[in-house]
């Protein structure tokens, strides 16, 4: 099976019921997305297919034939952060981390869909996305800026 993760082609042997998640961790190594819950209840898992954000626990490897899978690897480089990374960084966002790929991620469909979101478009946007360190002000505040910073290039 031949999928395009984060810009580059890779095949794979893999089970087709197999979840993206797994595929992207366990096969290519890809760690920046985190196992969270399993059933699409928290966000951790968040990537891009095809530019939308998906639970990747439950996109299964045969759904991803001919589509583009971006990841936080994926989303900015160490060199060049997208404007959600920088706002992150800025807004001293993370606190244990584990969640704020999967937030970056579902941030940056977000804003590609709503470029000027209001509080309540990012509070609906953002509900499925839990955060145990309760960042969420921080989050909003990331989020605002980065739209800000987009909106200026």
């Amino acid at each position: 099976m031949k999928l395009t993760v984060n810009g580059q082609e890779h095949t794979v042997d893999v089970e087709p019921d197999m979840p993206l998640l797994w595929v992207l961790r366990d096969e290519l190594g890809i760690t920046g997305v985190k196992y969270g819950c399993g059933i699409a209840q928290c966000g951790a898992c968040t990537v891009h297919m095809d530019g939308i954000a998906v639970r990747s626990c439950q996109i299964t490897a045969e759904a991803l034939e001919g589509s583009e899978v971006t990841t936080i690897e994926g989303l900015g480089t160490p060199d060049a952060l997208h404007a959600l990374q920088e706002a992150w960084v800025d807004h001293q966002v993370a606190q244990c981390g584990y969640c704020q790929s999967g937030q970056i991620m579902q941030a940056a469909t977000l804003l590609d869909l709503n470029p000027t979101p209001s509080d309540a478009d990012i509070d609906e946007a953002m509900s499925g996305n839990l955060c145990r360190c309760g960042t969420y002000p921080r989050i909003r505040a990331a989020i605002k800026t980065a739209a800000t910073k987009i909106q200026g290039a």
